[in-house]
């Protein structure tokens, strides 16, 4: 009878627990110590299918078959060996699935939701590449803000970004998903970026966790060819790779994912030296690691494991705490702990740190309160979403040209010519990795001028050609509407899918015959604005000498044609500035700004370093875009000529804005160090500032050099300032500058 009791007891007890209203827990965020405790509790219950379950990520089939889970994984799911989904989003969809592991698994713990929310989820913002283009992370911190917000709101709690790869190669497809080739810009907009995702708190439910990717050097692949191998020096990936990845650490990035990419030699998912001596004992970090899709079983064909079983040890020597869609983790890590070779304490690790943030979300506390179906109506496309997409649209376009001050255009224009392939296309302007973004939810480069001009405006809209392909059918119109016109706005560039993962392209021309039609369009005389959508640098030095205002917009994403014509028309004075150079021919690359000396740059005749066929200088060089107003520098003064090795000093400088339009400039602090006991860059950014200055205002720009700008790896590989002379650069980008110089002494 007492033992009957006592089973009716714990029943009740049980009961209690389970009905508890999960919004009341959730309230109470626990402390680190909380949560500490809780985990060992929760592992010390865990078998070890359901602990490995816990290090095990699958996909659903949503973004392919619609809201769908493979029966497998509905089956794994219920039996407790899933930890986390991806591709799966929509609070409704997600609240579903939830029940799968919380009312049907032995422990109920919740699984995590990711997604590739790269620049925006369904307002969809720039591409990385064009908001690091705005030199402003404060906009790259809002445009990650509102992904968040709406992603949390369809159900998801973690993002695969922010992408803070290096890219100096624009031949390599994602260059557009990170900051360009500049580590001092990549530090400051990778921070910005997990600022804005993870907010001030995890437990809020407008926020999201980020994820630092792809660790470590993806974008040093040979040949700018996707998944390619990366074979440097250990300094140049301390001093050129790695800062941004520990940027992100600083800024309290919760997650890291594995790169594709083998580095000298061994790939990054089994790679000891990047996870363990780097990431966790150097930078301690204590969030966890995720691989990237499949990257675990393709150590084997990298040629680095010998089978499965092997490559499932290898990555879990090397810290990997999630498995990413192989499942090798779920089949070969408990039989690598029963022959011993894996010990049960290097997984209770991992789990701890998976499940740490699970509680940090709140998520072991109320399991749905992401999948809330009204908050999502709310938030998704909301008009506040919307035109904060807008600003950082119009911040992010960079005016490459503008001869004669043909822009702004005039609203009142008579007969105005709108041409190109991607001038009413609303499909590409999403980009690449465009999270749940639509394309009828966009906004044409064509609707956004019908929406500016003067109803009086005639506007003849014509193709003239396909982004590929070498029809030129279309000519003869676009030239017929061009010669009609006061001005012929021309829209060219390439497809969002030419972009991003697996889209390295050999050539940086621009696609088809689309720069046969800007010929045809030149020809008939009418003056030719050309608008370039893409995601890269390209290599446009016809149209640079030929084609009188050239705007360069990236992917805009969402509100990409009413930002685009809020600039041409002048309702917006453009202040990007490129993070990436622009070469004169494919040829070049990698070219980027800050390169080393040869001992021959400027020799007389023939023996010098430099092509014997093309101008050894960018067609646009880092730093550099235009505005409709011009800025003067002077005065470029610092606050002593010497320092100490742990000393600072300031710099100051005079901009003025010396024309009749309010417009805002990028003020930029380079250096140089002259003499090192290795070489160094011949300029290296170490401050910025986007100002905004009214017509002939004057402001005196302050930056400061501490000591963390002027370290680097000598040649014993230790990380300090060295003595010695310094030049200082300040302009508006990296080739225009005003100089001065210091010393440091011991």
């Amino acid at each position: 009878m007492k033992s009957l009791k006592l089973r009716i007891l714990t029943l009740l007890a049980c009961a209690l627990f389970l009905f508890q209203p999960f919004q009341v827990l959730a309230q109470q965020q626990l402390s680190e110590k909380e949560i500490d405790q809780k985990v060992n509790t929760l592992i010390k219950k865990m078998t070890l299918q359901e602990k490995v379950g816990q290090m095990t990520l699958f996909t659903s089939d949503m973004t392919v078959t619609g809201p769908t889970i493979r029966s497998d994984y509905e089956k794994l799911i219920k039996q407790g060996k899933v930890g986390a989904l991806f591709n799966a989003y929509g609070a409704d969809y997600t609240r579903k699935l939830q029940k799968l592991a919380v009312e049907n698994s032995r422990l109920g713990i919740p699984l995590l939701y990711g997604y590739d929310v790269i620049h925006g989820f369904r307002t969809v913002f720039p591409i990385p590449l064009g908001e690091a283009a705005s030199w402003d992370p404060s906009v790259a911190q809002k445009s990650a803000g509102v992904a968040a917000r709406e992603s949390a709101a369809a159900g998801l709690q973690w993002t695969f970004a922010p992408m803070v790869d290096i890219a100096r190669d624009p031949r390599w497809g994602r260059i557009a998903e990170g900051a360009g080739e500049d580590t001092y810009l990549g530090e400051k907009m990778a921070a910005a970026r997990v600022k804005g995702f993870q907010g001030n708190s995890l437990f809020a439910t407008n926020t999201i966790l980020a994820c630092a990717k792809h660790y470590a050097a993806y974008g040093a692949a040979e040949g700018g060819r996707d998944y390619n191998t990366v074979n440097m020096s250990i300094r140049r990936l301390r001093d050129v790779y790695l800062p941004p990845f520990k940027a992100a650490k600083d800024a309290g990035v919760a997650t890291y994912m594995t790169s594709f990419n083998e580095l000298n030699g061994v790939p990054a998912t089994g790679n000891k030296f990047l996870m363990n001596q780097v990431l966790h004992n150097e930078w301690n970090f204590n969030g966890f690691v995720v691989t990237d899709y499949t990257s675990i079983p393709e150590m084997i064909v990298h040629g680095f494991a010998k089978d499965e079983t092997d490559a499932a040890y290898k990555a879990v020597e090397a810290s990997v705490d999630m498995d990413m869609q192989s499942g090798l983790f779920l089949s070969e890590l408990p039989k690598l702990i029963k022959e011993g070779k894996v010990s049960e304490q290097q997984i209770n690790k991992a789990v701890a740190r998976i499940l740490r943030l699970k509680y940090k979300l709140g998520l072991l506390q109320d399991p749905y309160r992401y999948s809330d179906a009204t908050r999502q109506k709310q938030e998704i496309l909301s008009d506040e979403n919307k035109q904060a997409a807008r600003d950082v649209a119009r911040k992010s376009i960079v005016l490459l040209k503008n001869e004669n001050q043909l822009l702004p255009l005039d609203k009142n224009i008579k007969n105005l010519a709108v041409i190109g392939p991607l001038a009413d296309d609303q499909e590409d302007l999403l980009g690449p990795w465009s999270g749940a973004g639509r394309g009828e939810d966009n906004i044409s480069v064509l609707s956004g001028i019908k929406a500016k001009v003067s109803p009086e405006t005639n506007i003849t809209y014509v193709k003239g050609a396909e982004i590929t392909g070498n029809s030129e059918e279309g000519f003869e119109e676009a030239k017929e509407a061009a010669r009609k016109a006061d001005v012929a706005v021309v829209v060219v560039g390439e497809a969002r899918n030419m972009s991003g993962e697996a889209a390295s392209r050999a050539t940086l021309d621009l696609p088809g015959v689309q720069q046969d039609l800007l010929k045809a369009v030149h020809e008939t005389g009418t003056p030719a604005v050309m608008v370039m959508m893409n995601g890269r640098p390209l290599t446009i030095t016809w149209s640079d000498k030929y084609i009188p205002s050239i705007l360069e917009t990236w992917f805009l994403g969402t509100e990409g044609g009413n930002a685009i014509a809020d600039v041409l028309f002048g309702d917006y004075n453009p202040g990007g500035k490129l993070p990436v150079t622009f070469p004169r021919h494919v040829g070049m690359v990698p070219y980027y700004y800050n390169h080393k000396n040869t001992g021959r740059p400027k020799a007389e005749g023939k023996y010098n370093s430099k092509y014997i066929d093309v101008k050894n200088t960018a067609l646009y060089p880092f730093g550099y875009g235009l505005s409709y107003t011009t800025f003067s520098y002077d005065n470029l003064k610092l606050s002593k000529k010497s320092m100490s090795v742990d000393d600072s000093l300031q710099v100051s400088v005079d901009v003025e804005n010396t024309g009749n339009r309010a417009g805002d400039e990028v003020v930029q602090l380079y250096i140089r160090d002259l003499v090192g006991s290795v070489t160094r860059p011949i300029e290296q950014l170490r401050g910025f500032k986007r100002l905004h200055f009214e017509p002939g205002e004057t402001k005196t720009v302050h930056f400061t050099l501490n000591p963390d700008d002027l370290k680097f790896h000598d040649i014993n590989m230790d990380y300090r300032v060295e003595p010695g002379q310094f030049k200082v650069f300040v302009g508006g980008n990296s080739k225009d500058v005003l100089q001065t110089g210091f010393e440091v002494t011991q």
